[in-house]
């Protein structure tokens, strides 16, 4: 009997952890090109001086509730690359990468987190290899983007956000 009543509380425990894992769900459902864009405007002049780049990187992320636990985020990469030496643009090349996101059982901070670190920490991969893919089809160089800490983005962006909330407060009411 002791040992019935032992089981029983541990399969009660092993349903509880169940349930947990059930409510709490995160699954890609898609990764898509939303929007791209490649222009060389300087070409074909720029393919005959020393290609010395200087290298300008622009990161946005948005995200959007799209049905119930669907979840839209977006992750625009701009990179416009400029002749050290002249300042001309030799390429801007542009795309908008965007998922699909399955999640349930996450709310309040937790989720703003997974929408504005872990989701953008999955699609750029897909953004940097197509970034790359553009600039080798417009003649140019492989452009190998870094990794990105959207972990630290994200921190950054809410201590902006809680400083700015702090100044707003402490101003007079005019």
């Amino acid at each position: 009997m002791a040992e019935e009543n032992s089981q029983n509380a541990a399969g009660g425990s092993q349903a509880a952890d169940q349930q947990n894992r059930q409510q709490l769900q995160f699954a890609v459902q898609r990764i898509y090109v939303k929007d791209i864009s490649f222009e060389a405007p300087n070409s074909p002049a720029v393919f005959q001086q020393p290609f010395k780049p200087k290298v300008g990187l622009d990161l946005n992320t948005s995200s959007k509730k799209v049905g119930e636990e669907l979840y839209e985020v977006a992750l625009k990469v701009t990179a416009q690359v400029r002749h050290s030496e002249e300042g001309t643009t030799s390429f801007l090349a542009e795309i908008e990468q965007a998922g699909l996101f399955r999640i349930s059982g996450i709310e309040g901070a937790q989720l703003e987190h997974t929408l504005g670190a872990f989701c953008p920490n999955m699609l750029f991969p897909y953004a940097r290899e197509c970034i790359d893919n553009l600039v080798n089809r417009g003649g140019f160089p492989p452009l190998m983007l870094a990794p990105v800490n959207f972990e630290a983005i994200y921190a950054q962006k809410k201590k902006r956000q809680a400083e700015q909330a702090q100044q707003q407060g402490e101003q007079p009411a005019q």
